[in-house]
């Protein structure tokens, strides 16, 4: 991770009401872990699909100021009032969204944004380019939906050693919110790369829900004795992984998941099942990168 020390939780605004409601989350957040906050917005124009800096005209870009330094006094004050004590900071940048949010997530413990939809939606495209929460530097928080008080913290694990990263936070988060956990790992027919990879070749006579029962002991097993706790709950199913977790968000204060499962392309865009989360899930959603991928 690049940020060090107590890095702060950083909040992306626009001035939407999706973006008001990541504001109230991350805000929550970071009193959980008596952070900093800090409320970011970047105002600018970026020619994402040939990276070509658009210069505006500096009349609008004087507007496009304004406009910025008014949602970021408004958010504050409105968290001032919501968690009174918290440390909250505000930037702006003339950056366009993609880079400016970034290079922020380079000094972040975690990054918040609101629901994908209108112009944030373009954040989350699944372009190289400009798929945000696939390229960040700190794990992305979409919050989405709502928050079910007393529900789980969800973790999606596909055995393979790259879940690691995304148990790790399930964890954390389900200790700083005394929230049980509810570890998922699924499998289906037509997951030739999940059933046939080296971490998943059952022993023999061992069917492929035992496999699954001992992959998924085995990835837990650290975590479990480092936050003793954390209730866990551990779940191995016949289904697509993104049903599953669909579902179960429907009941879950938040759904962590890798950017990516056991296939796709390294760092370039996030897998299907962390795709539709983002644009369908019930409750908030954390996508988790590893150090390798960032």
């Amino acid at each position: 991770m690049s940020a060090t020390g107590n890095p702060p939780i950083v909040v992306a605004v626009d001035g939407s009401e999706t973006a008001a409601a990541a504001a109230l989350w991350a805000a929550g957040e970071a009193a959980r872990r008596h952070a900093s906050l800090l409320v970011y917005t970047a105002y600018g124009l970026e020619d994402a699909a040939f990276g070509g800096k658009i210069h505006p005209p500096s009349d609008w870009l004087a507007v496009k100021e304004a406009e910025a330094d008014r949602v970021l006094r408004q958010t504050r004050a409105t968290l001032e009032a919501a968690v009174p004590g918290l440390a909250i900071a505000t930037e702006a940048s003339d950056c366009g969204p993609v880079p400016g949010l970034l290079e922020v997530s380079e000094r972040a413990r975690i990054l918040v944004t609101g629901e994908p939809v209108g112009a944030i939606a373009g954040l989350f495209s699944g372009s190289p380019d400009v798929d945000l929460a696939a390229r960040a530097h700190c794990p992305v928080v979409v919050v989405r939906g709502a928050e079910q008080p007393g529900g789980p913290v969800v973790v999606g694990a596909d055995g393979s050693p790259l879940s690691e990263a995304a148990i790790a936070w399930a964890f954390e988060e389900a200790s700083i919110r005394n929230a049980p956990l509810v570890a998922l790992y699924t499998w289906h027919d037509g997951d030739t790369a999940g059933l046939f990879s080296d971490g998943n070749v059952a022993f023999q006579g061992e069917s492929l829900q035992d496999s699954g029962r001992r992959l998924l002991a085995q990835r837990l097993a650290g975590w479990q004795e480092k936050y003793p706790d954390v209730q866990v709950e551990r779940r191995v199913e016949h289904d697509k992984p993104r049903a599953r977790l669909l579902e179960m968000s429907r009941d879950a204060q938040l759904i962590v998941v890798g950017s990516r499962g056991r296939g796709g392309f390294t760092g370039l865009v996030l897998g299907s099942t962390s795709q539709a989360l983002l644009h369908h899930a019930a409750c908030p959603v954390m996508v988790v990168r590893t150090e390798k991928e960032v």
